[in-house]
This record gives C-alpha cells, structure tokens and sequence, in this order.
C-alpha cells in the first residue's frame, strides 16, 4: 500500500526540473494538496489544517534539492513534512480529543467527530472511533493514522517517523489490538456489521 493522491507521474522529474524552473514545483503542489489537506483537516481541523499545509510545501519547496529522485511519488515525502508540521500542534490535537471525551453526543464536539469518520461508512462508528483513537498513545496513534488515513505502507511509515519497521510494526499492531478492544464491545458495530463496507472499515482500523 502506497500513498497515491492523483493520477500517475513522476514526481521525481517535475521536482528535479524545479531546480531550475521554480514554477515547476506548483504541478505538484497541486496534484498532492486535496491529500495532505485531507489528512490534516481530519487531525487538528480546517483553520490549523491550512496552515499546516501551507508551511509544509514552503518547506517542502526549499528542501526540494534534497528529494531523492529515486522515489518517483512525491506523497510520501510530502506527508512527512506534513507529519512534522503537525507535531507542533500535538497538544492542540490531544485536547481536542479530550475534550470529546468530555462532552455529550449531541453537543457541538460532533463536528470533530464527523472529521474522524469522514466517509459515510463510519458515521454510526464516529463516536466510538473517537474515543477508541483518544485513548491511544501518541506514537501508537501516529502510526496508525500514517497507514489508516494516510495510506503509507509500513516502509514508507518508517521512513516518515525515523524509526525501523520493526518498531512501525509493533506500534500499529498494539494500536490495532487497543482499537479492536475499544470497538469490538461498541452497540455501533452490531448495528453496521454485515456489509462488505462495514468489514473494510473494520479491518482498516483493527486490521481483523
């Protein structure tokens, strides 16, 4: 599993023709934006989310004499830099997730759960999926997200974070095994299960 964002191209050739063409570079930003946006609105919301992006590929673009053209896909280096731009709201995120944790269900802190469960197969588990994502460790959560929402494959995780596979691997599935202990007890999943939807969602969150 690898991320894609768009249509296939080579990256690698477009940031290496913007060493000498710096407008060159907006084909990429374009192409991978929706993506990383994405993936960011989900963690911290809109507002921090936009400047997360932003700062990310005025990074991205100074250190584009440093992308390694051997990797024709260009997303996963840019959700790297995404990643580490969202470090710097690590306290922004949790509080958002205690702060569910806190509130009732039909209170305004909906909305960030509606971010969680983006997609129309998870609504019923919003909540639940909130709660089960609050309770983890932050460097089990970050893993997990990395493959869950931002669809990089374990190498690719490692690569992301600094760390060795192995660790990647140990670190999703305890974060796996939290989640299918936080959600396979919920009434949520009575309620949705059954449906080929309902046991992709299932399987990419608790990887049963």
């Amino acid at each position: 599993m690898s991320g894609v964002s768009a249509e296939p191209s080579d990256d690698a050739a477009t940031i290496v023709a913007s060493l000498d063409d710096p407008d060159r570079f907006a084909q990429v930003y374009a192409k991978h934006v929706g993506m990383l946006y994405g993936y960011a609105y989900r963690r911290v919301g809109r507002e921090i989310a936009e400047d997360v992006v932003a700062d990310a590929f005025v990074a991205a673009f100074r250190a584009r004499h440093t992308y390694d053209p051997d990797y024709p896909n260009a997303y996963p280096w840019l959700l790297t830099i995404v990643h580490r731009e969202l470090a710097r709201h690590h306290r922004t995120e949790n509080a958002r997730y205690r702060a569910y944790l806190r509130v009732k269900p039909d209170s305004g802190e909906e909305s960030f759960a509606d971010r969680v469960a983006a997609s129309a197969s998870a609504q019923a588990w919003r909540r639940p999926l909130v709660t089960a994502l609050a309770r983890l460790g932050r460097r089990e959560r970050d893993v997990l997200l990395l493959v869950a929402w931002g669809d990089l494959s374990y190498e690719e995780v490692a690569r992301a974070l600094d760390i060795p596979v192995g660790t990647v691997r140990s670190r999703l599935n305890r974060a796996r095994r939290k989640m299918r202990e936080a959600l396979a007890c919920d009434p949520a999943r009575s309620a949705s299960a059954g449906s080929r939807i309902e046991a992709r969602w299932w399987q990419k969150w608790s990887g049963a």
